[in-house]
């Protein structure tokens, strides 16, 4: 009898919750296959309805590359019984990664880190694609929200104190090491008290000594109200701003305490 070989499907790891009219799910799985179905030197039809997930990507995105770990399946969705969905996607952030748009940062190591992917057409070396992977994504929205500009902060006393922890988790969408210079990881965690939900949204961006960037979304909504009160903040330093606390260089939690803030915008997202 000739070997055979079988791979077990990849379970992917999924819990829901219902919680004060709202629907709070996560689904989490493997990482996206760097290579096409079809093998290392093909690659799908373009409008093939079994086209592979990873040409999926590349032709929806028209990225050069993807980051090293696309977590294609992770997402974190949380819908209200009126229609309002907020949900947090892989796709959708690696959407706004410039891409000819605009002119993307350079630096000794980003013509390594070029050089380091696959064989690339003149036109893709030239082309200012961002090799950060940075990304602006605030999350997705239907159109049931209203949002409306506020000067109300989160209330960060209300999210200090302890509370009993109804549910919590941790999605990585996408992450890229740089070629072993830095870092560039969006991930997005939620927790559920009594009182309410939190969602931080992160793009954090370390180009060691270079660079440290960090794109905050937070998200606060309590449960007398009818909203969800959102904050954004884009924060950035040259590293040699930063040499007080280079202890912390890897600790996204830690830099925000040490990062000039560049962009803050506060808003009220109505979901009634």
């Amino acid at each position: 009898m000739a070997n055979e070989c079988f791979v077990p499907r990849l379970p992917v790891d999924s819990e829901s919750i219902s919680f004060n009219d709202w629907l709070i799910s996560y689904e989490k799985s493997h990482i996206l296959k760097s290579i096409c179905k079809q093998g290392s030197t093909k690659c799908c039809e373009k409008d093939d309805a079994n086209c592979c997930e990873l040409c999926h990507y590349q032709y929806s995105l028209e990225l050069p590359h993807l980051p090293d770990m696309v977590f294609h399946k992770n997402r974190l969705v949380l819908k209200h019984k009126d229609g309002a969905s907020l949900e947090f996607m892989p796709m959708d952030a690696l959407a706004l990664v410039a891409n000819g748009k605009q002119q993307a940062l350079e630096v000794a190591c980003a013509q390594e880190w070029r050089e380091t992917r696959s064989e690339q057409t003149m036109e893709e070396k030239f082309k200012p694609f961002d090799w950060t992977f940075t990304s602006t994504y605030q999350g997705t929205m239907n159109e049931k929200f209203r949002s409306e500009a506020t000067e109300q902060t989160l209330n960060k006393f209300k999210l200090m104190q302890r509370e009993n922890i109804i549910f919590y988790h941790d999605l990585t969408l996408y992450e890229d090491e740089l070629h072993d210079h830095g870092i560039s990881v969006m991930s997005v965690r939620i927790r559920v008290m009594p009182s309410g939900f939190f969602i931080l949204l992160r793009h954090f961006l370390r180009i060691d000594n270079v660079l440290i960037r960090m794109h905050d979304t937070r998200f606060h909504h309590e449960v007398e109200n009818d909203y969800i009160l959102k904050e954004y903040i884009h924060r950035e330093a040259p590293c040699s701003d930063l040499q007080s606390s280079v202890a912390f260089w890897t600790n996204p939690d830690e830099m925000q305490n040490y990062l000039p803030v560049k962009t803050k915008e506060l808003q009220k997202l109505y979901f009634k």
